[in-house]
């Protein structure tokens, strides 16, 4: 096993925090501004990367943190440690009320998991980060997550947060739809593409919007019942208006100029 091996608990049900606890020279690493709190001989410092490959020149590590800007994240990690003489907890907490989703990269098909680009949260050292593009263009126009997915590959624990409740759904050679932005995780063998939402009459009066993710295969689907575009939505001013015009035409190019 290449990544730290780490002891963790989820607590709270609404708005989730993972505590993870550290055995002495264990790290884990978080993006920047997600630590709640931490205990006395944990230490932390931010690096560039994600120090799954120490040995990496500097050019690497600065490709490798590059990779990162493009899916909007920042270009700096930081990694806890525990630098004391027992077990030491640090806990992290996500921007947003949601779940948090242990996932234990080693039982994941070929150790990768896609992810919605702002949904990582922390991981064990040895976890590295990269990005997945959409291939088709639909997709990435109207799939609601752009055309840059974050890639997560390892062996160890990582923890993904998702807006609302998660369902994970286990797709046998099955077609999946669901809402555009609902998409939080899938394993790579899924196919995920954006289809119309039936007909013209369903397009424009189902109130389901113009299109659908649409998922494809043999592995595991994650999904979210409140991402966080949906959100804003809902609590902005125009949020009653906007989703009243949802389900129509106007809505939805008013939604794509914007």
């Amino acid at each position: 096993m290449t990544s730290h091996e780490i002891d963790y608990k989820i607590i709270g049900e609404d708005i989730q925090v993972v505590e993870i606890e550290l055995d002495p020279n264990e790290t884990v690493i978080a993006e920047a501004g997600s630590m709640l709190f931490m205990e006395d001989g944990i230490v932390f410092e931010t690096k560039m990367g994600d120090g799954s490959q120490p040995d990496q020149g500097f050019m690497g590590k600065l490709l490798q943190a590059g990779t990162r800007l493009i899916t909007g994240e920042s270009l700096f990690m930081t990694h806890f440690t525990n630098r004391g003489t027992g077990k030491r907890k640090v806990a992290f907490a996500a921007p947003y009320p949601g779940t948090v989703m242990p996932i234990n990269l080693g039982s994941i098909y070929q150790n990768t998991l896609i992810v919605q680009k702002d949904g990582f949260l922390c991981a064990a050292l040895g976890t590295r980060l990269g990005i997945h593009f959409n291939q088709r263009f639909g997709t990435g126009l109207f799939g609601g997550e752009g055309f840059i997915l974050a890639k997560v590959m390892g062996d160890g624990m990582a923890f993904v947060h998702a807006g609302g409740v998660v369902m994970e759904k286990q797709l046998n050679n099955e077609t999946l739809r669901v809402d555009t932005g609902c998409v939080v995780a899938f394993e790579p063998q899924i196919n995920f593409s954006i289809e119309r939402a039936g007909g013209l009459r369903s397009m424009v009066f189902g109130g389901e919007g113009l299109f659908l993710a649409t998922l494809r295969g043999t592995g595991r689907v994650w999904i979210q019942s409140m991402p966080i575009s949906k959100l804003v939505q809902r609590l902005s001013p125009a949020g009653g208006q906007a989703n009243k015009e949802a389900g129509s035409v106007l809505g939805q190019l008013g939604n794509l100029f914007e």
